[in-house]
């Protein structure tokens, strides 16, 4: 059975702040971590108001320092936000305090607006540098060379997992020939899936990381006991898509119940093109919808983020995915079929 993970956003919902963001998640982690979910990311944001992961690093330590076994990281860091070298001195510090837990995902969009963009000093053109962008960060946790003038302290000498994130074919691509683990974004970007799978899986050449292609897709997972109850706890999640689809970002929403009744039809649309990366409903429901999802792209691992506005039903809905796992792996399903 392939392992599951989770993405966690931090979500701030209406009622609430940042400070419980941070407590909840280190209170989903500590709970996944108990059901044997294998790694906990978070995720880089910014000036997105139901998101507090921001600090994706900082976050990441309060996360490390309140489990034990669980790995940790980031799905992931917009590396061209940030110099390099300044990523690999807070995942070698990461990695020095969390040793052997810590994962270090990077994408190359902003995760942001064209106005935070500036804020944040990113050129416009600043994602086409990600390739020599990637090369730097690996030479900054190379082992220190003698007469070398500038070292990553901490960073340098450690051999931290580096994946690829991607919601195209152009990071599937980046992934394949240079050998990294493969995160897509199916959980909001379903729709090149399978063609950069294919990609991914035709073009990988073996490096020091990887000597086959590993492939890790993300899904929403909305559980609950009875289907009925899950589509509503699910409306919190559809609110908050059209939302910031339309730029009007803001808090996780309380469920609605009579929501999906008032939608028109654009609005409905933009709702079905993210359902191939979404399962939802009871526990068979689920199973189900998982089974069909593995069988169909192959997943090496699954990365399951669930925006859902009660905290303890979050816990839940997690709780459940983790025994439909165990239902999946006792009766011999959920094997990956990858290439």
């Amino acid at each position: 059975m392939i392992p599951f993970s989770v993405l966690d956003l931090c979500p701030v919902i209406e009622g609430g702040n940042t400070s419980q963001a941070f407590r909840n998640s280190l209170d989903l982690a500590q709970h996944a971590e108990a059901w044997g979910y294998k790694r906990f990311w978070l995720a880089e944001h910014h000036s997105i108001p139901g998101i507090a992961s921001a600090a994706t690093s900082v976050v990441i330590a309060h996360v490390g320092s309140g489990t034990k076994t669980i790995r940790i990281g980031s799905g992931g860091i917009m590396l061209p936000n940030h110099a390099p070298l300044v990523i690999a001195e807070q995942f070698g510090t990461l990695e020095s305090l969390f040793p052997g837990r810590v994962d270090l995902g990077l994408g190359r969009a902003p995760g942001s607006d064209q106005a935070t963009s500036h804020a944040l000093r990113r050129p416009p053109t600043s994602g086409d540098d990600f390739p020599q962008e990637v090369a730097e960060l690996l030479h900054w946790f190379s082992p220190e060379q003698a007469g070398q003038r500038v070292v990553s302290v901490p960073g340098a000498g450690l051999k931290i997992p580096i994946w690829i994130l991607g919601s195209s074919t152009w990071g599937a691509q980046f992934a394949a020939v240079n050998g990294f683990p493969f995160a897509f974004a199916s959980h909001f970007a379903p729709q090149q899936m399978m063609q950069a799978l294919e990609l991914y899986r035709h073009l990988f050449k073996p490096s020091e990381w990887l000597d086959k292609p590993y492939a890790m897709l993300g899904i929403n997972i909305i559980a609950a006991p009875t289907d009925e109850e899950a589509r509503l706890l699910f409306t919190s999640r559809q609110q908050s898509t059209l939302a910031i689809r339309t730029g009007r970002r803001g808090l996780l929403p309380p469920p609605e119940a009579s929501f999906e009744a008032r939608l028109g039809p654009m609005e409905r649309a933009v709702l079905e093109e993210a359902m191939p990366g979404t399962v939802v409903g009871s526990p068979a429901s689920v199973k189900d919808g998982l089974e069909k999802f593995i069988t169909r792209t192959g997943a090496d691992e699954l990365i399951i983020t669930g925006q859902i506005y009660d905290h303890k039903l979050r816990l839940r809905s997690y709780e459940i995915a983790a025994q439909v796992r165990e239902s999946m792996k006792a009766n011999g399903r959920g094997k990956s079929h990858a290439a």
